[in-house]
């Protein structure tokens, strides 16, 4: 192996409050409204990216596997426009390792095109501002744009890719929030988040929601920026289970919840009318993110794990911006 630049960049996923599902622009990943989300600090993707002068074409190694080749092809094709801005040809070996399971709902490819991003920038000798960065990662995995920043951030959905960018509206420590995700299967799902966003639009529904999405953004804006809990818990959870929604009155259907999901849903309901503050949240996935307030997090995150069908419980508070943590240029 004739190496030359390499370059290790962390990324973390983020949960999102007001959801993306669908896109205006397939090719582009231009989102058919904007979205808000939050960081996680406790879960990360890290991407290690080694220019290599002998190989012919990318190589991707996740979680210590090789790729399946879609995989493969999506990172290449990704990383020509690297190739394409810089003017180098060389290919390169990218080490990718989640520690959290992948593609359980809990946007493992956000975190991953996001350090992808992050690091092919710096060994392709990119000079680009995190606005600029954030549209890139967007061409690999649309929520990707949001694990760019840190803390709470919002996708502006655009109508190009000049316009359609994310950016932190809220620092990480502005509000100590806990997402205790009820991890429900860690096997990979089998219908990836990239088609559902194609299927999006086949539902009767889609077009209602979008209708109404400006009016979500607003309310979720303005309540995490005031820390009105009982805002947020209400406009998150409409927001989610219209998603669910469009999910659901696809065609074909799309069924990511499982059982256990459902569990989780009923036990935060009854916690809330009991007086807890906490709510739900879902991605495309089983798994269920139940956010509380950090003071209450251990008692939740202990009730959850005795929920038959959650495997696991990973608790994550609020997380930065996506980081270079090793390079050699």
């Amino acid at each position: 192996m004739t190496s030359s630049n390499s370059a290790t960049a962390l990324a973390h996923p983020n949960i999102a409050f007001i959801k993306y599902w669908g896109n205006r622009d397939e090719s582009l990943h231009i989102p058919s409204s904007s979205s808000i989300s939050m960081n996680l600090a406790d879960i990360f993707t890290q991407t290690q990216v080694i220019l290599d002068l002998d190989l012919v074409c990318d190589e991707l190694t996740l979680n210590g596997a090789p790729a399946s080749q879609s995989s493969q092809q999506r990172v290449q094709n990704f990383l020509d426009q690297f190739r394409k801005l810089s003017g180098k040809k060389e290919y390169c070996r990218i080490f990718s390792t989640n520690n959290f399971p992948t593609s359980a709902g809990i946007a493992s490819s956000a975190s991953g095109f996001a350090a992808l991003t992050l690091a092919a920038a710096k060994v392709y000798q990119l000079d680009i501002n995190p606005l600029e960065l954030s549209r890139i990662a967007r061409l690999g995995s649309g929520s990707a744009s949001r694990s760019i920043p840190g803390g709470f951030v919002q996708w502006v959905a655009g109508y190009d890719h000049q316009s359609s960018f994310a950016e932190s509206f809220a620092p990480p420590d502005h509000w100590n929030l806990v997402d205790c995700i009820a991890v429900i299967g860690d096997d990979e799902k089998k219908v990836s988040s990239l088609e559902g966003h194609r299927l999006a639009n086949s539902s009767p529904l889609q077009s209602a929601r979008l209708e109404s999405a400006n009016s979500r953004i607003e309310t979720c804006h303005t309540a995490i920026l005031k820390k009105d809990f009982a805002t947020l818990s209400d406009v998150v959870e409409l927001d989610t289970n219209l998603m669910v929604a469009i999910m659901i009155t696809s065609r074909p259907a799309l069924f990511y919840w499982q059982p256990a999901s459902l569990a989780v849903v009923f036990q935060v309901l009854l916690w809330r009318q009991n007086g807890l503050p906490v709510f739900y949240t879902l991605d495309a996935g089983a798994s269920v993110h139940v956010i509380c307030p950090q003071p209450y997090s251990r008692e939740i995150s202990s009730t959850l794990r005795t929920i038959p069908g959650v495997i696991q419980v990973i608790h994550s508070g609020v997380g930065g911006p996506a980081h270079i943590i090793e390079e050699n240029i």
